[in-house]
């Protein structure tokens, strides 16, 4: 049986960006235990399944302002964010779930 994510452990990582509420690329792939380079490449190869309401990538200027916010936090610059984020919103996310190769990703 799947081990269960708490639901307090996803909804920090709820953000509100362009009036959406998104989970960043990153914040994902830890929930789904996958790399976020492997995550990202998925979403590249299937890039026809995520239009614009399902996910978009941050700007450098929002990236810049999100950044600000969170100071020295796990988004630092410490953590290698070199590139904007994709962030995800609740249809990218079942999306996702269903272009991933992970156990956690895959519903029984």
């Amino acid at each position: 049986m799947k081990e269960l994510i708490p639901q307090e452990r996803i909804e920090r990582r709820i953000f509100v960006i362009r009036g959406q509420k998104v989970i960043l690329d990153r914040d994902l792939a830890k929930l789904y235990g996958v790399e976020t380079k492997y995550l990202k490449r998925q979403v590249r190869r299937n890039l026809d399944r995520f239009p614009l309401d399902f996910m978009f990538q941050l700007s450098r200027e929002e990236l810049k302002d999100w950044r600000c916010q969170f100071g020295t936090s796990n988004y630092g610059d410490k953590k290698g964010l070199r590139y904007p984020p994709y962030a995800f919103a609740e249809q990218g996310v079942a999306m996702l779930s269903s272009v991933l190769q992970s156990k956690r990703a895959k519903c029984p």
